[in-house]
């Protein structure tokens, strides 16, 4: 059995405080401090730094793309092509019970009046369900990208048998961009068209310039997150090694 889960993140987060992404990358996936890992990836605007280096260094690992059966045609194009070339060997794709989109989506509209209701039903329950064997996920998250993630660490505490895995919390959008273009890595066909962040079609649009890049989700809404990242519905924050609600932050 797997000491602690406090205890365990406490003592990665000590160990590569220092450790550049790739290295957090390749502990994260041999230490056993860790156990049964897995990354998620939306196969999105940035999602291929992660991808690549999963690959490069245990490409047997794990990959839950979630398919909200509302995403981009050229998102679900993406993530063959990705997944082909970089020569993942584990990349499983999931989606909603069918039984469930019948019961609370019948016609496909539940979007354009309950944005969370649609994400949980499409994505975080989904997620919830194909994680729940694994100790730990990698995730993409940096702290460049809001308020809420200032402060995110290369590890996390997610729930009390699980935790967080955010290699590229340091990184800002410059570090992106220059491993993409080192490393020569396939872009979203969808970024040259003005989409910087992708998610579902119909709560995704472009973003002009000048805008945050993630003016384009859930536009003309006060939602920001489709809610994996929250807890109970909420934004968490860490709080003596354990997450808890931050009751600042808006449901989303």
């Amino acid at each position: 059995m797997l000491p602690d889960i406090a205890t365990r993140v406490a003592a990665l987060n000590d160990r590569y405080r220092h450790h550049a992404a790739v290295a957090v990358m390749e502990k994260a996936l041999k230490d056993p401090d860790t156990g049964e890992v897995a990354l998620v990836s939306s196969f999105g605007a940035e999602s291929v730094v992660l991808l690549h280096m999963v690959s490069l260094i245990a490409p047997g690992t794990p990959v839950i793309f979630v398919d909200t059966l509302m995403l981009f045609r050229e998102t679900l194009d993406y993530q063959r092509e990705v997944s082909r070339q970089l020569g993942l060997t584990d990349v499983r794709t999931i989606t909603a019970a069918q039984a469930m989109l019948d019961l609370e989506d019948p016609d496909n509209t539940l979007h354009q009046f309950n944005t969370d209701a649609c994400c949980a039903l499409r994505k975080t329950v989904p997620l919830e369900k194909a994680l729940s064997g694994f100790d730990a996920w990698i995730t993409g998250r940096k702290r460049f990208q809001a308020a809420t993630r200032a402060t995110i660490d290369f590890f996390e505490v997610e729930t009390p048998t699980r935790m967080k895995i955010n290699p590229l919390a340091h990184w800002g959008r410059e570090d992106l961009e220059e491993y993409m273009v080192q490393n020569r890595l396939p872009r979203h066909p969808l970024v040259a068209q003005g989409y910087p962040s992708i998610g579902c079609a119909p709560c995704t649009s472009k973003v002009a310039p000048g805008e945050d890049p993630r003016a384009g989700r859930w536009r003309g809404s006060q939602k920001t997150e489709c809610g994996i990242h929250f807890i109970g519905g909420k934004a968490v924050r860490v709080k003596n090694g354990m997450q808890e609600p931050d009751n600042k932050e808006k449901v989303a």
